[in-house]
This record gives C-alpha cells, structure tokens and sequence, in this order.
C-alpha cells in the first residue's frame, strides 16, 4: 500500500468518524446544497474549533493536498521524483496558509469589533469548503484508481472546485448583505486583501 493510497484512506477514516460520532450534524452537512438547516440550527453558536469541523478540516487539508500533488505529477514530474517530501510540503503550506488567514480575519474581526459577524463568516467558509473537500476526494478517487489524470482532466476538475468555491462565497456574503452594504468599502478592501491576494501570492509561490 503506497502513502497515496494511505492518504485516501486516512481521509475516508475521518469523514466516516466524523459521521459516526455526530451522525445528525453530519446529515444536515451533507444537505446544505438544498437546506440552511445546519446553519440554522449549528451557525447559532459557530464553533470554528469543534471535534466534527477538525475531523472534516483535516480531511479537507488532506484532500485538497494530495489534488495539488497530481499537479506536480502531471506539470511538473521531475520535481515529485527528486523530492520525497513534497507531499509533507504541500500539507504543511497549506496548514500555514489557512492558519494565518484564519488569525488574520480574526484580528481584523477584533480591531473593527465584529467578532461575531466574522466568528458566523469564518464558521461558514470552514463548512463551506469542508463540503467542497468531499468533492475533491471524490475527485482524487477517480484520478488515482479509474482515471488516467492529464492536464485537461485536472484543470477541468479544478475549474469545478473553483466553481462551487465561488458559489459558496456568493451565498456567505448573500447572508450578510446587509453588512456588507453598510460597510461596502471595507468589504471591497477585505475582498482583495485577504480574498483574492493570498490565493494569487499562494499561485505564484507553486509555481
């Protein structure tokens, strides 16, 4: 058993404890593309630290980890041959990532006295993107047991991540239009600042 499949594996193992353990929780997750009941019932306290959220978290960082290295795999082959550890690199850049921009927003939700305006937002774009973390293990699925992965095959799957991640955002801040309407210029800076930059200085450091 290689440490891909090991990988997947792990993932597996924390969505089904995560399923096990708060099987309630874990249905009105699985049902938010069609009902706001886990947010109803679950947002009214938006625990970002809670044992189900860490169980989906570390299967997202997993997950989302092991799509990027078939990036290298496919762009980039050389690199994955001389470097065992990439794999260890991603997740913990990854890690690293989140983690800043999580305090960051944290800080920023402080200095402007709106913890719970951004507690609520942070603990959506966490459930949002442990949903979206589902599909991409799906997705490594498919590209390392039935699927060939090339570079339309990825770039395709990726479009679609893209995609929902999008959608997600869209629906977060159609929750909190009222805010984001009281308060449209600060919105504009945080939307560049911490929405599109990271992710553009995070492209550019991959590549």
């Amino acid at each position: 058993m290689d440490w891909a499949t090991v990988t997947l594996v792990a993932c597996l193992l924390a969505i089904t404890l995560a399923k096990q353990l708060y099987p309630r929780q874990f249905q009105q997750f699985i049902s938010l593309p069609i009902s706001d009941k886990y947010f109803l019932v679950q947002g009214k306290a938006a625990q970002i630290v809670h044992p189900f959220n860490i169980l989906l978290f570390l299967g997202q960082v997993l997950s989302v980890s092991l799509f990027i290295y078939m990036f290298f795999m496919v762009f980039q082959p050389e690199t994955t041959k001389t470097n065992p550890y990439l794999f260890v690199q991603i997740c913990t850049g990854y890690l690293v990532f989140v983690f800043m921009k999580f305090c960051i927003e944290k800080i920023i939700g402080t200095a402007f006295s709106l913890d719970t305006v951004i507690n609520t937002y942070l603990f959506q774009k966490l459930t949002y993107r442990n949903l979206i973390s589902l599909l991409v293990f799906v997705f490594n699925l498919l590209l390392f047991f039935i699927v060939e992965p090339t570079g339309k095959i990825l770039l395709i799957f990726a479009a679609i991540i893209v995609l929902f991640n999008g959608i997600a955002l869209f629906y977060s801040y159609k929750t909190n239009r009222n805010i984001i309407f009281g308060n449209f210029f600060y919105f504009i800076l945080y939307l560049c600042a911490l929405e599109i930059s990271p992710y553009f200085i995070l492209y550019k450091t991959l590549v």
